[in-house]
């Protein structure tokens, strides 16, 4: 089995998930996780769940102007999932629920992330993630932003339904939180 992982922009192969002494490599499996010990540094990487792609502008911008549509109609359902099964293995301030309570403490959620969505521009975007569990969803789109001098990853779904049969536009909400680990200007392919 090939394994290649990215870490700091340094690649690193390796062709047996097994133990070497001479090259002190330990692997072990856990859910969802796949940690690796490489003489006293731990790296992880999450199971290949996802495939990731860039857009074209035209379609981030395209995306982006049925997302404004979807809010500005009046008739958008937003879910925000505030908690979320990942959450109770991570550091409680990359947390949705965190994030927004220590970004808008006083403000309701749902109007914040409404605003904050609209706000979004081709400049914010990251990539578009495709949840292979779930092939007959829409893709998801990344984005980022500071807020108070710290990155916040975005993570958001769009289905334009007919209003007639469902009553309305829905926009998912996956992530909106502090991001682990900050932004590089390579992020973003349109800035």
């Amino acid at each position: 089995m090939l394994l290649l992982l990215t870490i700091n922009y340094c690649k690193i192969i390796m062709y047996k998930t097994t133990y070497f002494a001479d090259t002190r490599m330990r692997y072990q499996l856990i859910p969802k996780l796949l940690t690796i010990n490489y003489w006293g540094a731990i790296m992880k990487k999450k199971e290949a769940y996802d495939e990731q792609r860039i857009e074209s502008r035209l379609e981030v911008m395209t995306y982006i102007d049925r997302l404004k549509y979807a809010l500005q109609s009046g008739n958008a359902r937003i879910s925000f999932q505030k908690d979320r099964r990942v959450d109770e293995y991570r550091d409680r301030k990359y947390t949705n629920r965190y994030t927004i309570f220590a970004l808008f403490p006083d403000e309701d959620e749902v109007e914040v992330l409404k605003r904050e969505l609209t706000g979004l521009t081709d400049q914010d975007y990251i990539e578009t993630v495709k949840d292979k569990r779930y092939p007959k969803r829409s893709e998801m789109r990344v984005f980022g932003k500071k807020f108070s001098d710290e990155d916040v990853y975005i993570k958001i779904r769009v289905e334009l339904l007919s209003s007639i049969a469902t009553g309305g536009n829905y926009i998912f909400v996956m992530s909106f939180h502090f991001a682990e680990e900050a932004f590089a200007e390579s992020d973003f392919p349109y800035k």
